[in-house]
């Protein structure tokens, strides 16, 4: 009977976590099992997991709450990518005992929420499906991103560096959030705008940059959604509950504002049937923010320094 540690790492969509990380560190000590395919029951979850001291999660991908933590008595370690994971009851498995642990990260997010503004302001699917389909020759008019107003709703290291490449493009740019300063406005080269709403009447880009909290849940609704341009695009990259999801379908089918960019929902995977994914005037992608080279390269290699810390009785980059 072996003696190792069992590992179970989760939600590998795309089969690529024993290539990106150096298992072989930690092999004479744990025993390694990868699953590819998402599991959203918690009988199927626990039934699947229960014989594992060691589970390493892709972000928010399976949440981890009290009641299935609690069927996972043989759990020790819990590692997760990135410094923080709201799906994660942090108390609940300080209590059962579980060292949680995470990785850090690059500002790939940044980057994809630039695709989602570019691919909706030129007009990329649908100019790319015409092609694809031998239909029209340009059937559309793309919108110049010179001169235009960039809101950023979030002004922290992703915000930032979305401020900057704005900025590079010619837009105008103005920041808002709740902490945000006129000190820290300025040192980013920006706007501060002097209200939430002012920046949704003014913008003609509205992008979220803000962790998902008690005083961010929610903070756009119908009412928020009514104030900004018919003309203006909203992108989200960060967090689906920041924006009330009901008041948004809503928005788009009667064309409140001009349309959105996604890459995060309240359920994922999307559901068939969720109308996200044939409203004409979204673009959407799977939650590819975090998913690039440079961040899966930190995110296996950190996950195995987890474990040898762990291992060596001294945990490092804890959560609490």
């Amino acid at each position: 009977m072996s003696s190792k540690l069992r590992c179970a790492v989760l939600d590998d969509y795309q089969q690529v976590a024993l290539d990106m990380g150096d298992w072989s560190a930690i092999a004479d000590q744990v025993e390694v099992t990868v699953f590819n395919e998402h599991v959203d029951e918690e009988d199927t979850l626990v039934n699947m997991l229960n014989d594992y001291d060691i589970i390493v999660i892709m972000r928010e991908r399976t949440p981890f709450r009290a009641p299935l933590l609690a069927r996972l008595p043989r759990l020790k370690l819990l590692v997760t990518t990135g410094m923080r994971n709201a799906s994660i009851d942090l108390a609940a498995a300080t209590a059962q005992g579980v060292v949680v642990c995470g990785t850090t990260g690059s500002e790939s997010t940044a980057e994809l929420a630039w695709a989602l503004i570019l691919g909706l302001a030129r007009n990329i699917v649908q100019e790319h499906n015409a092609i694809r389909a031998n239909g029209p020759w340009q059937s559309t008019i793309g919108m110049d991103l010179g001169g235009k107003r960039l809101g950023l709703l979030g002004l922290g290291k992703i915000g930032s560096r979305m401020a900057r490449i704005g900025l590079a493009f010619g837009m105008e740019v103005t920041a808002w959030s709740q902490n945000l300063t006129q000190e820290r406005a300025d040192e980013a080269g920006v706007h501060l705008a002097a209200s939430k709403e002012e920046l949704l009447e003014t913008s003609d880009f509205v992008s979220i940059h803000l962790v998902l909290g008690d005083r961010t849940r929610g903070l756009l609704g119908a009412d928020e959604l009514k104030r900004m341009r018919a003309s203006a695009y909203l992108i989200n990259t960060s967090r689906a509950p920041i924006v009330d999801q009901k008041a948004l379908v809503h928005a788009l089918e009667n064309r409140w504002i001009a349309g959105a960019g996604l890459d995060v929902f309240e359920v994922e995977p999307l559901p068939q049937d969720d109308p996200f994914r044939t409203l004409p005037n979204v673009l959407t992608t799977p939650h590819l923010g975090y998913v690039s080279h440079k961040n899966y390269d930190t995110f296996y290699k950190h996950i195995v320094e987890d474990i040898q810390a762990f291992l060596a009785g001294e945990p490092i980059r804890t959560l609490s």
